[in-house]
């Protein structure tokens, strides 16, 4: 007998497409684009989720009117649910990468307006905060964030078409032809280019971090400024400390726009990216499939009885349509004593403790998208409707739950995991030889976040 191959998706290009249709809600980006283009930037903040640390009259009194008008300007061109769409994100669930600081641009002097993401303890909501970052600032203006300082490697402010909603065209010319791998190749020199012109230097040694533990050291060079730049691998080996001295080609500049591989592999219809995702990348979408026109929802079908039942909301909640409320109650009460329920009331405490759409409904807590949750919610069971113990209760509290975890760091009541706090005397732990090998394996497994490569 042949062999049957299935084909499978990528593990990675399955993530991306949950991001795509659950990270960015349609509603949000209505919403915020609404609000930006009405000029109001801090409300284009707030639907997508961001939380605003800016005082601009402080900043005026400590840098000036200047870089208070640049900063202004920059404000009112952000798109921060294009700004969330681009975001760096980790595997598997495709969540936000915690604890991560991001610089969006630089001024004059030290400055930088940078975009910053909650610790994996507090990152329910999904929330980002925006903020004004002094490199030459004492540590008590960096808050109580694990990491204030911008990481290198997810730096934007090179990469304005990923949040400037006036430059997200120049996303198409930016990420070159699709290749056949992860990695942008053909699109390093010019970025690269761009990396050291900002660093002062027009050409030199730069890095690209390929794995957890590894990078490529490459040299920028070219005969004259009249000849395009190319790369090369670096002649001499040079000692760690120097390889971690040299600048970073951002990730936005190394990898493949997750966008342009979803497209090519046929997993995203065009219509079903950020619309100026979409209107940039016009030229690599294919044609819009028909889709079939969805049909009035029929009830649930249960047999019962020797009969075939229907189960509808009614009234806002879902009931057993051919049993009247006498009887419902009647048998409730029986069930309440010991009794067998009835396969209609059984269906329906199904679809309360463990409905089908629970994983579309823990997708969407997960990405921060509570209301999108509850409508789902509310779809199956009702606006009514009193939810029962069983999963779906348990993911919504847990939701809520988690929510109070991140409103106590943002006001910064626990700027650390309460776990963490061992008390002044305790020492960090280290594994070391005598470490039990079960305690190993549980640090090094496959469930801990990694980077969405």
């Amino acid at each position: 007998m042949a062999p049957h191959f299935v084909h499978t998706i990528p593990t990675r290009l399955s993530m991306w497409q949950r991001v795509r249709e659950y990270a960015v809600p349609l509603s949000m980006i209505e919403t915020a684009t609404a609000r930006r283009t009405a000029g109001d930037w801090a409300g284009a903040c707030a639907a997508a989720r961001v939380d605003v640390d800016l005082d601009l009259r402080a900043v005026r009194h400590r840098y000036g009117t200047e870089l208070l008008t640049q900063l202004r300007a920059d404000l009112r061109r952000l798109a921060p649910d294009l700004l969330r769409w681009h975001m760096p994100r980790v595997a598997p669930d495709g969540w936000l990468r915690p604890g991560l600081t991001l610089s969006l641009a630089r001024y004059s002097g030290s400055a930088q307006l940078v975009v910053r993401t909650p610790p994996a303890w507090a990152d329910a909501g999904q929330r980002m905060s925006l903020a004004l970052w002094d490199e030459s600032a004492g540590s008590a203006d960096f808050g109580h964030h694990p990491h204030p300082y911008p990481e290198r490697r997810f730096r934007l402010d090179l990469h304005r078409h990923l949040w400037d909603a006036g430059r997200s065209g120049e996303l198409a010319r930016r990420c070159g032809d699709p290749p056949d791998s992860l990695w942008n190749t053909g699109s390093w020199a010019a970025e690269a280019e761009r990396l050291l012109r900002a660093e002062g230097c027009g050409r030199g040694a730069f890095t690209v971090r390929t794995g957890a533990r590894s990078r490529a050291v490459l040299e920028l060079v070219a005969p004259d400024d009249s000849h395009a730049p190319t790369l090369r691998p670096l002649r001499q080996e040079l000692p760690p400390q120097d390889v971690a001295a040299l600048p970073v080609l951002p990730e936005a500049a190394a990898r493949v726009l997750p966008d342009l591989e979803l497209l090519r592999a046929g997993l995203i219809a065009a219509d079903r990216l950020h619309p100026l995702v979409a209107a940039a990348l016009s030229a690599y979408a294919s044609p819009p499939a028909a889709r079939p026109v969805p049909e009035p929802v029929d009830p649930h079908r249960v047999e019962c009885r020797g009969e075939v039942h229907r189960i509808a909301l009614r009234d806002g909640v879902l009931t057993a349509v051919d049993h009247d409320a006498v009887e419902q109650r009647r048998e409730e009460l029986l069930v309440a004593l010991g009794g067998p329920a009835l396969p209609c009331l059984r269906a329906i405490d199904a679809v309360h403790r463990n409905p089908e759409a629970l994983p579309a409904v823990r997708e969407r807590l997960g990405h921060g998208d509570v209301a999108g949750a509850l409508a789902v919610v509310e779809g199956l069971l009702g606006p009514g409707a009193v939810l029962r113990d069983g999963p779906l209760r348990d993911e919504l509290e847990s939701a809520a739950t988690r929510r109070i975890e991140h409103g106590l760091f943002r006001s910064g009541l626990v700027a650390v995991h309460p776990a963490a706090d061992c008390g002044a005397d305790a020492r960090r732990f280290r594994p070391d030889r005598r470490t039990p090998p079960a305690f190993g394996r549980k640090r090094g497994s496959r469930t801990r976040p990694r980077l969405a490569s």
